[in-house]
């Protein structure tokens, strides 16, 4: 009978574990073509300082968070880099900021796919349906150019409950910052920030990364 007891004890435990999770966060960071090899090292040692942090890495912790990253470029071409990460302590921020440093790059010279960089994204999510609030936090330099249309996949996004998030990296005249609000963002509270150039992104990526971890208290912010 202890045995048992100490089973059910541990399976109730476990439970809610998952269950305390209330924010699962998708990282999609864009490798296009566009994208040169100084650029993507911008992006990606931005990305881990601004998990450092310590508003972010707060934030995470107080809600438990799942975070996960995906390079995204043209059609068929996005892979989630570094899996499903579970938050319970500074260290495992910590972790998560080197491995994203040392990512390596995984495809050169392809189109810009918007809407297939959410499609990989809601895919993500669905291995962690026991998070209150599922945040894809996408970050890129050109409007999309071939695959699905990132407004098309707004049925699927509000089904399940998920916020999309932009860091328009303005490189051009081609007005991102607009054509990411007017295409991309999508739920309660989504935003567009905007980087002037990529040297602008590592501060803006961290003041953006503060303001979608951090709870909102207040729907009129």
């Amino acid at each position: 009978m202890r045995f048992i007891w100490v089973g059910v004890i541990y399976l109730f435990g476990s439970v809610q574990a998952a269950l305390a999770c209330q924010l699962a966060l998708v990282l999609a960071v864009d490798i296009s073509g566009s994208v040169d090899k100084h650029e993507y090292r911008i992006q990606m040692d931005g990305l881990a300082a601004g998990l450092r942090d310590g508003i972010v890495v707060d934030a995470l912790l107080e809600q438990e968070a799942m975070v996960t990253l995906i390079q995204w470029t043209g059609s068929s071409r996005q892979r989630q880099t570094i899996p499903w990460t579970a938050i319970r302590a500074a260290e495992d921020v910590a972790r998560l900021a080197d491995r994203i440093a040392a990512d390596e790059r995984v495809w050169r010279n392809y189109s810009t796919a918007v809407g297939e960089a959410l499609i990989a994204a809601e895919q993500a999510l669905k291995s962690v349906p026991h998070c209150a609030r599922k945040v894809i936090d996408v970050s890129g330099d050109g409007i999309s150019n071939e695959g699905a249309a990132p407004d098309s996949r707004r049925a699927a996004l509000t089904a399940l409950g998920v916020t999309v998030n932009a860091l328009a990296i303005e490189t051009d005249e081609d007005d991102l910052t607009g054509w990411f609000y007017e295409n991309l963002i999508h739920g309660e509270g989504a935003f567009v920030m905007t980087a002037d150039s990529f040297e602008d992104y590592p501060a803006q990526i961290k003041r953006k990364l503060q303001r979608e971890t951090t709870r909102q208290l207040s729907r009129n912010d």
